[in-house]
């Protein structure tokens, strides 16, 4: 029987400062030059800041993918980068991994407003990095599913823009939403039998975020759900993927988001694997090659966006029958000290996929 250890804010940030370590000089692909830690906001909070990556050499301004993390907005950092690991730079684009304030420090809307500041703040220093402001693309899990699908729908919501840049949009051009949450006050819904969390409880990760059980403070959740804005709203194209066993967000949530989108004419693509759990079963090789597709047609081709609604479905396999081959999980062929390949599971094992502040000790520790 595994030994649960509840992780803090100060040891999950002790642990991803061990894991920007790794992500120095020994980790860090050829080709690719690295900027860490700029402040997104000027004298800000020390979690408004993002490390931007880009290719040695490039020959003019390059498609964003920016990567925001998961961790029940309670924990996670953004060294843990899964584009920069699947060399999505070395394929001509800029990447971007962003902090924002967790609950523990200012509860919803501080999150969404940083990464908003964060867009902003990019796409205003965009000549600076020869990247493209016209084609952004976000892509996040868990609770950074949440925020990409946020931002994506709310683009013109500019009660969330707040502080410097204002005359600059936050609006992205392509959203990635790998199990994120949609509606706040049905996240117990369709929850798969056995699901360790209660999310109508008061401590629950989305009660925290936004400062009161959901259940009571509707009106608070409502301001959170991506949902709320898609019909007020232009809407870039979306991909969402999901697992349909997942024990922390229900597959009914990315059921509910795609049934909007498509609702107000959207272009989504709902992708269901099968057997998958959260951020279990993600690193096959047909989802990675979905992802890369998605964001080149978007972001370097011109795709051209309509009502076009798609479901999709895939197996996941087993991590002990995929082994480290080529393909599965990140592939990039980066690997840390040790020789040992990151796979997309042990970046989401590392930023608390549970949903609820809780890593278990034998899945965080390497093998």
């Amino acid at each position: 029987m595994k030994i649960r250890y509840a992780i803090g804010v100060a040891m999950v940030m002790a642990v991803f400062a061990q894991t920007q370590q790794l992500a120095g000089a020994g980790i860090l692909p050829a080709g690719v030059k690295a900027f860490r830690d700029v402040a997104y906001v000027e004298n800000g909070h020390a979690r408004q800041k993002l490390d931007l990556y880009l290719p040695a050499k490039s020959d003019g301004p390059l498609p964003l993918v920016i990567w925001i993390h998961g961790g029940a907005w309670q924990g996670g950092g953004k060294e843990g980068c899964p584009p920069l690991r699947q060399g999505f730079v070395q394929r001509g684009y800029a990447v971007a991994s962003l902090n924002y304030r967790l609950s523990g420090d200012a509860i919803f809307p501080a999150q969404i407003e940083d990464c908003k500041a964060a867009i902003r703040w990019l796409r205003a220093n965009a000549k600076t990095y020869a990247i493209d402001p016209d084609r952004f693309g976000v892509w996040g899990s868990s609770a950074g599913g949440h925020l990409v699908a946020l931002v994506g729908t709310s683009g013109d919501e500019k009660s969330f823009d707040v502080g410097a840049n204002p005359n600059v949009s936050s609006r992205v051009q392509a959203v990635c939403d790998f199990f994120g949450p949609a509606d706040l006050t049905q996240m117990d819904v369709k929850a798969v039998p056995g699901a360790r969390l209660k999310h109508n409880d008061p401590k629950s990760p989305e009660s925290c975020l936004i400062g009161g059980p959901i259940q009571e403070n509707k009106a608070k959740a409502a301001r959170a759900n991506p949902i709320t804005y898609i019909a007020t709203n232009a809407l870039p194209p979306f991909l969402i993927v999901h697992g349909d066993i997942d024990p922390v967000v229900p597959f009914y949530q990315s059921e509910l988001l795609f049934g909007a989108l498509k609702a107000a004419g959207g272009n989504v693509h709902l992708h269901c694997i099968r057997g998958a759990e959260h951020g279990k079963g993600f690193g096959e090789k047909d989802v990675t090659e979905m992802v890369d597709a998605f964001f080149a047609r978007w972001l370097k081709a011109s795709g051209k966006a309509g009502a076009e609604a798609v479901r999709t479905e895939s197996a996941a396999v087993a991590e002990a029958a995929r082994g480290n081959a080529q393909g599965g999980g990140l592939r990039a062929g980066v690997q840390p000290s040790g020789g040992r390949k990151i796979t997309f599971e042990r970046v989401r094992t590392r930023e608390g996929v549970n949903g609820d502040g809780v890593l278990p000790r034998d899945d965080f520790l390497d093998k």
